[in-house]
């Protein structure tokens, strides 16, 4: 059974993005862990005592950053990321004044947060040779 829950061991979490990020994405080192992550809250998931997903939020006024979401290839295509996104919403709305989430998006993941409510914004963008879609989501 996989349980998502907020950690105070974000070193974790770093480990599952750089494995992601880096060695399988091929995004850089140094842009991996920024100035954020001390000031944001981290999502786990574990399957049993293995981590497997994370995502961070970063509270910024009314607005609610999510980013830094990944799964595990082993665990992908199982709606994983789904209940990884529904519950950064679900811990962003519990904080008063967050009246919206927003992310960047891959391009190619436009589709799987508009199903989850989000909705496209801005100019596509670049983050290190893979286009980005600014999406929001009201909350």
């Amino acid at each position: 059974m996989i349980v998502i829950a907020p950690t105070d061991e974000p070193e974790v979490c770093y480990a599952l993005r750089h494995r992601v990020f880096v060695e399988e994405q091929g995004y850089t080192v140094e842009g991996e862990v920024d100035d954020l992550d001390p000031h944001s809250h981290h999502l786990l998931a574990l399957d049993g005592e293995t981590p497997v997903a994370t995502a961070r939020i970063y509270l910024d006024g009314p607005t609610a950053r999510i980013g830094r979401v990944c799964v595990l290839k082993s665990h992908r295509g199982q709606g994983l990321g789904a209940d990884l996104i529904t519950a950064a919403v679900q811990l962003a709305g519990a904080h008063p004044g967050i009246s919206r989430a927003v992310l960047g998006a891959q391009a190619h993941a436009t589709g799987f947060y508009g199903k989850l409510g989000f909705t496209a914004f801005g100019a596509p963008y670049d983050d290190e040779g893979e286009p980005h879609q600014m999406m929001e989501r009201p909350l």
